[in-house]
């Protein structure tokens, strides 16, 4: 990977983080293990301190990987304009959206590019680990991939449930559970993908919405304008590690289920409060 601001890359990563600096080293090691090398990250910083800050600038410093760090005040939990902003500054025709806290298969950026197609986007998988295992990997973990090895987080305290299969299915297994999840495509913050004029079709995310399905409502808007999403949710996948959510509080899911209410009710496009700005609307949610 070259870094030449002047070299526009096809894709861009957008990962959104807040105060979690040792889980997005981790996320980070992982995408420096990426097969596909053409790709920018945009670090979607919700508030951190800085802690976080002078994490990503020795990445910047060191690292291979091409980083741009876009940052507000921290006002609570406004992961939507963060993303909005991010969305902005990206270069790349294709977007790939991540958290922080998930670390990311070396076929990730590969795998969504792959399987990208006009008019579609792409709803990919994550597997939960718990904060023993979370805590437990290695930057040699990630780099040696060991650590999206089945065999290698069961000896690690991991319980085998059917999910495992995540972390195990390739070729016709990984079509056929693609297909017959029972798991609806959507557009799930932690591993999605779709096009950045799409994307900016339906104006980006609701800033209205804090936690609770403020992801799936752009999903929702994007499926509004005809576009179709695919799930792939067993052909690459990242690794979730635990935090706790001290951020969440019930109003938040109520606000965001009366917006989303609408706008599948109206089958609704366009947010008046999204990337571009425009005369606000009366708040349909209320």
């Amino acid at each position: 990977m070259v870094k030449d601001d002047n070299i526009a890359p096809f894709v861009s990563v957008i990962v959104s983080t807040y105060n979690q600096p040792e889980w997005l080293k981790k996320a980070l090691w992982g995408f420096e293990q990426q097969l596909e090398k053409n790709f920018e990250i945009i670090i979607a910083d919700d508030g951190s301190t800085e802690e976080t800050k002078h994490l990503i600038d020795s990445f910047i410093a060191n690292s291979s990987l091409q980083i741009k760090h876009v940052w507000q005040e921290d006002h609570g939990f406004q992961k939507t304009k963060i993303l909005n902003k991010a969305i902005k500054v990206a270069k790349g025709e294709y977007l790939i959206f991540t958290d922080g806290d998930c670390i990311p298969r070396n076929d990730l950026v590969s795998t969504h590019l792959g399987l990208s197609r006009p008019g579609c986007f792409l709803s990919a998988g994550y597997f939960k680990l718990s904060m023993k295992i979370s805590k437990q990997i290695t930057r040699e973990d990630i780099e040696t991939q060991r650590c999206f090895n089945a065999k290698w987080l069961l000896k690690h305290g991991l319980k085998k449930t059917f999910k495992i299969n995540k972390l195990t299915s390739y070729g016709l297994k990984e079509d056929i559970l693609n297909t017959f999840t029972p798991t609806s495509a959507t557009w799930d913050g932690n591993n999605a993908s779709g096009w950045k004029k799409d994307v900016l079709a339906v104006n980006g995310f609701d800033e209205r919405m804090q936690y609770g399905g403020e992801d799936r409502e752009m999903g929702e808007r994007l499926m509004n304008y005809g576009i179709k999403p695919l799930q792939i949710r067993y052909s690459t996948v990242t690794l979730h590690l635990d935090h706790e959510r001290g951020y969440v509080r019930k109003e938040m899911f109520i606000k965001n289920k009366a917006i989303r209410r609408v706008t599948k009710k109206e089958k609704r496009v366009w947010t008046n409060y999204g990337i571009v700005s425009t005369e606000k609307e009366t708040d349909a949610a209320n």
